[in-house]
């Protein structure tokens, strides 16, 4: 196939890579070519813009960071997409833009499903990516091969904007996972406990958690590079309220992560990966 991909950033490299790998042809943009140089180098080919990527394409795949990155790019997909390509937002963003763009899509022939990812850059790397598609059961089963190469786990949810509407439950319980695993070492280190045997102790029982497994290492190394920026984490959970608001549904623990994480914003914390949150209880570890 010949595939666009948009969005070569900590995720996204490692995405594209995958689909280069298989023996697709890949055409790349992204907002600073440096970070695309590695595809490059391994056979992926420039675009100067959305548009020029998409052109002649067989699929389209978008990796940015919010959804007016979103609309921007697939503004570009929609204007010189070819009939019958299809269009995957692997973006975590608004379920009613995706909506939106995926009227447009259908309407200009187009394929279209939002199709956010759960893993982090690890997941990213190693494929083992969980992806969650909202768009049609035939777009769906069309984008599987293309999805299953990046992703361990593909699951459609429903029609479009089903995917979002997943991966915003998922972030809820990241969110509520990394506040867990963050008070959890910040008890142990107060009372005087050695972090790395409590971490031991802790994540192998009902303690245990995605965070408590990847990140409190991390944590615990003072390493606070991103996997997923708490930037993005912030945005993701500013869309879940928005939602769960409009459902008339009540979540004050979403509501007390989203606080704690508006404070590693405020603390200029934003570019530091989501375990990041810990700087905010006993600085770096």
């Amino acid at each position: 196939m010949r595939i666009a991909f948009v969005g070569t950033g900590v995720m996204g490299a490692s995405m594209a890579g995958h689909l280069l790998r298989a023996g697709h042809e890949v055409v790349v943009h992204t907002r600073t070519r440096a970070k695309a140089e590695p595809l490059l180098a391994a056979g992926a080919r420039w675009a100067d813009s959305p548009a020029a990527a998409v052109a002649g394409a067989d699929a389209a795949l978008s990796m940015v960071g919010y959804p007016a990155d979103v609309e921007q790019v697939w503004r570009g997909f929609l204007s010189a997409a070819p009939r019958g390509c299809l269009l995957i937002d692997l973006t975590t963003s608004s379920p009613a833009l995706a909506r939106r763009l995926a009227a447009d899509a259908v309407a200009r022939g187009l394929r279209p499903l939002d199709a956010p990812v759960s893993g982090g850059d690890r997941g990213a790397r190693e494929a083992t990516l969980t992806v969650m598609t909202g768009g049609s059961e035939e777009d769906h089963a069309a984008a599987l091969p293309v999805l299953s190469l990046m992703g361990r786990t593909v699951e459609r949810l429903g029609g479009p904007g089903a995917g979002q509407l997943c991966k915003l439950a998922n972030q809820i319980a990241v969110a509520s996972g990394m506040v867990a695993m963050t008070e959890t070492l910040a008890f142990a280190r107060a009372v005087g406990l050695d972090l790395a045997v409590v971490h031991r102790a802790v994540s192998g029982g009902a303690a245990g958690s995605w965070p408590m497994t990847n990140l409190a290492p991390r944590v615990l190394r003072g390493d606070f590079a991103p996997g997923f920026y708490a930037k993005h984490l912030v945005k993701d959970l500013g869309l879940a309220l928005e939602t769960a608001r409009e459902c008339g549904v009540e979540l004050p623990g979403l509501e007390l992560a989203a606080r704690l994480y508006d404070r590693v914003l405020a603390a200029g914390d934003g570019d530091l990966g989501t375990q990041a949150l810990a700087r905010r209880y006993f600085g770096a570890a």
